[in-house]
């Protein structure tokens, strides 16, 4: 017998059915008179994060939102991640209102909004501003050619929802009530303490104090977590061995040699990644007419991974 209960499933199963813990930020929209205006979410994470021609988180929101209108028009936004502070999250609940218009949450707007870099590659432009309270903020384009979504209307005047004859899968409208946005990361801004800690080191100072929320869990509360000391857990070490490397690297090019000095310097990378370190090396070695990757060459290669990465 099982030691769960079977909890029905509904309407918002991540907050009534689960406890979800969320990211808690606030996603920067343009208005129709090219202000800025903010809404706090946390149905958003990640989506396409390695093998495209771009980066991308994916919202979800209601489809009548401010945000999701304005993304449909603007096609800009924002996400900002405000740090773990009473006041700041007593801010966030109150922007997060529905029915609220963006005149109305904004009159007495308790942040700071700055302009991003996009806005300062591209002075002519007209992109919603960030919240310089925050320790990072992501600039985003809502890419609307996915689904074929760029002619998606906006809500009617008066209207709670759509009422569509059809609707998207996965990117634009995708029910009467619903939204979800392919945000194609254009500029990821951080502050400097957190940025030091990624590109220097991590230390467990070096994370930021991040809230996280399980949604409205009844009528008279929205609960989260205050941010704690993060605690660190030794990952395991499974080193391969040089002769696994080099019958990897010969799977898939014989014509490029590696040295034994060579692949002891990638042992260290996880089997299910090695094919991908190998190919990426192997493109080096083509295109700069190398036959042989010696500890020299591996050097370089890592040298132009690190500048990258940087970047």
């Amino acid at each position: 017998m099982s030691s769960f209960e079977d909890l029905r499933i509904v309407d918002n199963f991540y907050q009534t059915s689960l406890y979800f813990p969320m990211p808690v930020v606030l996603i920067s929209t343009l208005t129709d008179d090219g202000k800025t205006t903010c809404g706090p979410y946390s149905l958003i994470q990640p989506f396409y994060v390695a093998g495209k021609d771009y980066y991308a988180m994916l919202l979800s929101c209601r489809n009548s939102s401010n945000t999701a209108q304005n993304l449909i028009k603007h096609k800009k936004c924002v996400i900002n991640f405000l740090p773990d502070d009473r006041k700041y999250f007593k801010e966030t609940v109150r922007l997060g209102w529905p029915g609220d218009k963006p005149e109305e949450k904004m009159k007495d707007f308790k942040f700071t909004l700055e302009d991003g870099l996009m806005a300062e590659q591209d002075p002519q432009g007209v992109y919603p501003k960030v919240i310089r309270e925050s320790f990072q903020a992501m600039e985003c384009t809502w890419m609307d050619n996915l689904e074929h979504c760029e002619d998606t209307v906006t809500l009617p005047e008066g209207a709670d929802h759509y009422e569509l004859e059809s609707y998207h899968d996965f990117n634009g409208i995708t029910s009467p009530y619903g939204a979800h946005f392919v945000l194609r990361i254009d500029k990821i801004l951080m502050k400097k303490k957190y940025y030091d800690g990624i590109i220097n080191g991590v230390k467990r100072s070096s994370f930021p104090p991040c809230p996280v929320d399980y949604g409205y869990r009844d009528s008279k509360y929205f609960w989260y977590h205050k941010h704690r000391w993060m605690i660190p857990e030794l990952l395991p070490m499974r080193k391969t061995t040089v002769e696994s490397v080099r019958y990897a690297a010969d799977r898939i090019d014989p014509t490029v040699k590696f040295t034994d000095e060579a692949c002891a310097m990638i042992v260290n990378v996880p089997r299910v990644f090695l094919p991908t370190v190998l190919k990426g090396c192997i493109k080096w070695a083509k295109e700069n007419d190398v036959t042989i990757i010696t500890e020299k060459e591996m050097q370089i290669i890592n040298d132009k991974r690190s500048k990258e990465k940087g970047k």
